[in-house]
């Protein structure tokens, strides 16, 4: 599995403002309407479901954000860069800029689990992540995001 494969160029965008953890949530679930075809609304309720269990702020500012839905057909990613950091809870209590959210069918079993690995992975790497907070441009973004596995396979 390769971010590419789940990751759409549209999927990714950068937000000057965004005021809480429900609205980051309700920008997801507009993200994956546009570029997924998915009922918003289901995937901001299965998002704040998911984030009942506990928060999905993994730290350093980073939050993965993921949930299952009956109308996904595979494993989908969106990523956004927000401008302004916001409080999520995170397990270091440092406010988040970076949200990497996945989206998988009910029944996905380990392909969500290694979409959440392959996210995870990538976002661990500190020269990734200052090349993510200092563009703001989405193309960039996913170029940024993209490229790592391609230089991996190098």
């Amino acid at each position: 599995m390769q971010l590419s494969s789940i990751l759409k160029a549209d999927a990714v965008k950068s937000i000057a403002s965004c005021t809480s953890k429900k609205r980051l949530f309700h920008d997801l679930g507009e993200v994956a309407e546009s570029c997924y075809g998915l009922n918003a609304s289901d995937v901001v309720e299965a998002l704040i479901d998911r984030e009942g269990l506990g928060p999905t702020g993994v730290g350093q500012g980073i939050a993965l954000p993921h949930a299952r839905l009956e109308d996904a057909k595979s494993v989908f990613g969106l990523f956004l860069r927000l401008e302004k950091p916001l409080d999520f809870d995170a397990v270091d209590r440092q406010p988040v800029d970076l949200v990497f959210a996945l989206i998988a069918p009910k029944d996905a079993g380990v392909d969500h689990l290694k979409a959440l690995a392959l996210v995870s992975r990538t976002l661990r790497d500190k020269a990734v992540c200052t090349k993510l907070r200092s563009n703001s441009d989405a193309n960039t973004l996913h170029t940024i995001l993209t490229e790592v596995e391609a230089s991996q396979a190098a």
